[in-house]
């Protein structure tokens, strides 16, 4: 039968994830870094996650598709018993990580804190602050410093530091702070530090369009670090 059902670009889709807890059906999963619709019986062809996807990459289509069928929703949710990174935002899968052992001999500080301006958060720097005068700009997600061990020592220092949340805070607010940031200040270099979690690269995404936005050559750079520690 012919009926409406959801449409993935999948060129557009950047994996941030914000669709699948949107679908209440479960009918969207995250696979290999992209959204999927796992199943055409599993869509009901609302349209209820077309207005939680930041890269306008949903659209509802009508085509030969599979009957909605309820009873194959439900046993769907009953079977997943916890995100795991093929399904559900990857960013909100619950882990429990093993910290290195600290030895009984080490050094409780490694060295003095190396942040130069404050405020940090991207939604509170004006774009005139006095520090981002020819400042070499680190773009930081919320989480990074937190799961990067030696943040301060080999990212931070000598830069100007932005944190934000490409998932919880205002995007749209961000691309118009950072674009202004870029233009009206002679940047140096622009650093991007995400997660390794595809809601997280919306940060590169933010970035991109403010570069090119602000119609600048401005060197740039993106590391992802992993949520055990690691430089992916």
């Amino acid at each position: 039968m012919k009926r409406n059902i959801v449409k993935i670009d999948e060129e557009k889709c950047n994996g941030c994830g914000l669709c699948v807890p949107a679908c209440a059906e479960g009918a969207i999963q995250i696979i290999n870094g992209k959204a999927k619709l796992i199943a055409d019986n599993l869509c009901d062809g609302l349209g209820a996650c077309l207005g939680d996807c930041p890269q306008d990459a949903i659209t509802i289509e009508q085509r030969e598709a599979d009957y909605f069928d309820e009873q194959a929703v439900t046993t769907s949710q009953s079977a997943v018993k916890a995100p795991v990174h093929g399904g559900g935002c990857p960013s909100a899968q619950a882990q429990k990580l093993s910290p290195a052992p600290i030895s009984v001999t080490a050094k409780t500080e490694t060295g003095p804190s190396q942040l130069g301006n404050w405020p940090v958060q991207l939604k509170l720097v004006p774009p005139n602050a006095p520090f981002l005068t020819g400042a070499d700009l680190l773009l930081a997600a919320d989480c990074v410093p937190f799961a990067y061990p030696d943040f301060h020592q080999k990212y931070l220092s000598g830069k100007t530091l932005l944190i934000g949340c490409p998932k919880l805070d205002d995007v749209e607010a961000y691309l118009e702070k950072l674009t202004a940031i870029l233009s009206q200040n002679d940047i140096q270099r622009l650093t991007v530090l995400h997660m390794e979690v595809p809601c997280c690269t919306g940060l590169l995404s933010l970035a991109h369009q403010a570069l090119a936005a602000s119609g600048k050559d401005i060197p740039f750079e993106a590391v992802t670090i992993g949520i055990k520690g690691e430089v992916k």
